[in-house]
């Protein structure tokens, strides 16, 4: 690290403004800001900041997530890895293009982003397919609001509707019956040309047939399913150890994930034969993904504590409906976009509850 330390030394003054390389700066302090977080110091007090910034933030969610990349490797093969590559490199590309138009620095915000979008798709997904979800999801889903932290919506989950409706038969095929111990599937480069022997239907699929995995399965991740949301057990790590940190907000997921229970269990006790057991219900699907990991997500979630919970019974009360009374056959995805788009409102109703309680007091 020395030694990657003294290159950024040496090479900054290039990238400053009237430098050989100017135009390139934000991809530079993009770089160096990964590798080193902030390396601005103040020469009065404050004095030095801790670069306990958005940068570290984001970083402790990537921490995060890696259980569940790990658990997607595993269960679905190299391919995983190859569409993270895409996925960096195309939205990478966009991001950067509209830090130099806007003469910005990246945001670290899509350090996320690239991350966690090729865990929402199905694990033999076409990589131009991947490439044009992320790039639609930045594009569309925050460069042209502003940029990250004017987004309305989740960009990972704009990308992923723009798919499920532009793409829908790359996406149906392309879910793969997992790898089986000792070394599920991590040998193999699975694709959409080698898939009709593999491939299978998911557990909420299946649940609408009246099949239901078994509870074991859908914890450990022996299931059909996007590539980084079989595994629940390694999500519920990730994302545990996010709200002990505090990144996440655990009021939305609990909000979402108490809402999903006992919503879901009140059908199940009305109609069991209609309606899925509520734990199948909390397993299947990306609930726990889209939970802990894009319904938390601080910038498109309301600000205000009482906000949050509304805003995730909101959530959790959609996706049941979703998945049981439409064609759909999971609802987290549009359940937390609609979420986005009710946050701003609950924020607004929250504050002003606030503001005419505190003038009453006055």
């Amino acid at each position: 690290m020395k030694l990657l330390e003294k290159l950024f030394d040496r090479t900054r003054p290039q990238f400053e403004p009237g430098g050989r390389w100017h135009l390139l700066r934000p991809l530079a302090q993009g770089t160096e800001a990964f590798f080193f977080g902030s390396n601005e110091t103040t020469h009065a007090a404050p004095h030095a900041r801790d670069p306990l910034d958005s940068k570290r933030f984001m970083m402790m969610v990537i921490i995060a997530l890696f259980p569940a990349f790990l658990a997607s490797v595993y269960f679905f093969g190299l391919r995983v890895i190859a569409m993270m590559a895409v996925s960096y490199i195309a939205g990478g590309i966009v991001e950067v293009a509209f830090a130099i138009l806007r003469k910005k620095d990246i945001h670290e915000g899509f350090f996320v982003t690239g991350f966690l979008f090729p865990l929402v798709v199905p694990p033999t997904t076409p990589l131009w397919v991947v490439a044009v979800g992320v790039v639609f999801g930045v594009l569309v889903g925050k460069e042209v609001f502003g940029g990250t932290g004017r987004n309305l919506f989740n960009p990972v989950l704009v990308g992923r509707a723009f798919l499920a409706v532009a793409y829908p038969r790359p996406l149906a095929s392309g879910f793969v019956i997992p790898g089986d111990w000792p070394w599920g599937r991590l040998t193999e480069y699975v694709t959409l040309a080698n898939t009709d022997a593999i491939s299978g239907a998911t557990p909420l699929v299946l649940g609408k047939q009246g099949q239901y995995a078994s509870l074991m399965d859908l914890l450990l991740g022996s299931v059909t399913g996007s590539a980084g949301e079989t595994a629940a057990l390694a999500i519920l790590i990730g994302g545990v150890f996010l709200c002990m940190v505090r990144v996440a907000n655990y009021r939305n997921v609990v909000g979402i994930l108490g809402t999903v229970f006992v919503f879901s269990a009140i059908l199940h006790q009305a109609d069991p034969s209609r309606f899925g057991p509520p734990l199948w219900h909390l397993l299947a699907g990306g609930l726990f993904l889209g939970a802990f990991f894009m319904a938390t997500d601080p910038v498109t979630s309301p600000a205000t504590n009482g906000g949050k919970w509304v805003y995730g019974i909101l959530i959790g009360v959609l996706v049941v409906l979703i998945r049981n009374f439409s064609g759909w056959v999971e609802g987290v995805m549009f359940a937390i976009l609609l979420g986005n788009l009710a946050s701003p409102l609950i924020d607004e109703v929250f504050i002003g509850l606030r503001m005419r309680r505190l003038q009453r007091e006055e």
